[in-house]
């Protein structure tokens, strides 16, 4: 009998094991999860290292800073609730809530961690300390310095201040980087190098595991300070899961079956798949997926090498007749129709994209215009000689349609081209270096304004130290380029802005092929994912039905 009671007892424990098991499988089910996918991997969780967007998508969940971006790349309140400029414009006051926690850790036995204006001061001098190398030091060089310690001030706990050694109107967008998120300082020298993996901030998600190259999962801050327009606490959903799959074809096959939520971007090899020439969404997609687009502040140019030393190998890119000429030589119109399926627009107004103050429809353009090339080409003698020279054009593989264009095109008009495809490292390292006299780049905004963008011509950032990668040197776009720096009057700003830009666009040291749109593909169940011109990942709103 006591043999018989046993296995009954053992059965009936069994059962209930199944049940709560089933009940467990269950409410996992239930969760929320938002699910995509990261092809280009993640080295760091670091924000001190977020460079590229594969980290910062992934910081901005795990960290906040003093300021945020909303979708209009305004600059809006986030750790700090409120701020002042002095008259000077020099000295920046930050108000901290005082309702912002990090996330819990071990290393503060026990207690909730509150930040205060100090942790700012440590993130911020972190940045700048050489021995750390963050890529992020250079958002404060404009801070000033005494005796080499930046003037980077807590006040009080929830009072920081920041002194600068000379007006710099893009300041508050550069506060809203990445770089400048915040971390605690007991964490930091705990861990050390190791911070990049054991990540603690004060974000709507807070890490819960990572297997590199394979999974990343961040779990829902039940404390996060921010709140929806009803008072109801955000984030929405109960998780992010980060894969890492590199072959993207796959990873366009596991979202069309439901396994991944969104995705941002396309690849070329499944465009026409999924988009008409039109840039829409094909018909047997309509019900499946959406698709929503905006501008997105990175162009795409071909620029030339303008050193003056050049001469001595009779560089005819130094003239600047036959760098216009290529700029009216092709129908970007075209170029961006048939080989992109009208995912962005034709870039004939100069450098500033669409969505930055500073950007001009109406001002002087590079519109397709063959027979104002073709004298340009006559005028700067490129037909005196019996063969035409050859000008070599420097591209990666995953620009060859487009150069292989250009190319067809300027060959009707009787140019000589040659398109040389290299590897992205091999091609960045003889840009830096100033060895390739043609090639192709682009620039994705560091923060929203269009000075980000002027700065590639300014001639004291000559690469490789700086981002002039072109050697561009004209000393009335200096002069502007120093005095809008300065300006804190927006309109006035803008303005000089637009000056900066005519005299890039009637000088040509670059060819701006097209400013690119924003593209992404969510599940039908999903709702509140607001982007902006940045392509910022913002799931703090996200709801997943």
């Amino acid at each position: 009998m006591k043999s018989k009671n046993i296995i009954v007892l053992l059965l009936i424990s069994f059962c209930c094991l199944v049940v709560v098991s089933c009940k467990k499988d269950d409410s996992s089910k239930n969760k929320k999860i938002f699910r995509y996918n990261e092809s280009a991997n993640i080295s760091s969780l670091d924000p001190a290292f977020a460079k590229d967007q594969a980290m910062i998508w992934a910081d901005n969940q795990i960290f906040n800073g003093l300021l945020q971006l909303d979708s209009s790349l305004n600059v809006q309140p986030c750790i700090a609730k409120s701020y002042q400029i002095s008259e000077d414009k020099l000295t920046y006051t930050f108000h901290l809530r005082n309702d912002v926690f990090f996330h819990d850790s071990p290393l503060f036995n026990g207690k909730k961690r509150k930040v205060v204006a100090n942790d700012f001061v440590f993130s911020f001098n972190r940045i700048v300390d050489n021995k750390l190398a963050s890529p992020g030091a250079w958002v404060f060089d404009k801070v000033k310095q005494n005796n080499h310690i930046y003037c980077f001030s807590a006040i009080n706990d929830s009072t920081l201040q920041i002194t600068l050694k000379e007006p710099f109107s893009p300041f508050l967008q550069l506060l809203s980087m990445p770089y400048c998120y915040v971390v605690p300082k007991e964490v930091v020298n705990y861990y050390k190098d190791d911070f990049r993996k054991h990540p603690i901030g004060t974000g709507p998600f807070k890490f819960k595991f990572w297997k590199e190259g394979v999974k990343l999962v961040l779990i829902k801050n039940e404390n996060y300070f921010e709140k929806d327009s009803l008072g109801t606490r955000l984030p929405y959903l109960d998780a992010v899961n980060i894969s890492f799959i590199v072959d993207k074809q796959s990873v366009f096959l596991e979202f069309i079956k439901g396994n991944i939520d969104f995705i941002s971007g396309i690849d070329p090899n499944y465009k026409d798949e999924i988009l008409t020439r039109k840039g829409t969404l094909q018909d047997k997609y309509k019900n499946k997926i959406n698709l929503s687009t905006l501008p997105y502040l990175n162009t795409e140019y071909l620029g030339f090498y303008l050193d003056s030393k050049d001469n001595k190998n009779n560089n005819i890119l130094l003239d600047k007749r036959i760098r216009q000429a290529i700029n009216y030589g092709f129908d970007r119109e075209k170029m961006i129709k048939y080989l992109r399926n009208n995912i962005g627009k034709a870039g004939i107004y100069g450098i500033i994209p669409q969505g930055l103050g500073g950007f001009d429809s109406n001002g002087n353009k590079y519109s397709y215009n063959p027979q104002k090339a073709k004298q340009l080409l006559i005028d700067a003698g490129y037909f005196s000689s019996k063969k035409s020279p050859t000008i070599t054009l420097a591209t990666t593989s995953a620009y060859l349609d487009l150069c292989k264009y250009i190319q067809g095109q300027l060959i009707l008009l009787g140019m000589n081209i040659k398109v040389d495809v290299n590897p992205p490292g091999a091609l960045r390292e003889q840009i830096a270096q100033g060895k390739s006299s043609f090639f192709r780049g682009s620039w994705i905004a560091d923060y929203p304004d269009a000075e980000n963008y002027l700065s590639l011509f300014y001639s004291k950032n000559f690469a490789p130290k700086g981002p002039n990668y072109t050697h561009f040197s004209n000393k009335r776009f200096d002069n502007l380029y120093q005095k809008a720096s300065k300006e804190t009057s927006k309109d006035k700003r803008y303005a000089l802005y637009k000056q900066m830009n005519d005299i890039i666009i009637e000088q040509a040291p670059i060819v701006v092929l097209y400013y690119d749109q924003v593209l992404r593909f969510t599940q039908k169940n999903i709702y509140g994912l607001h982007s902006n011109p940045m392509n910022l990942l913002t799931l703090k709103t996200v709801k997943k039905k």
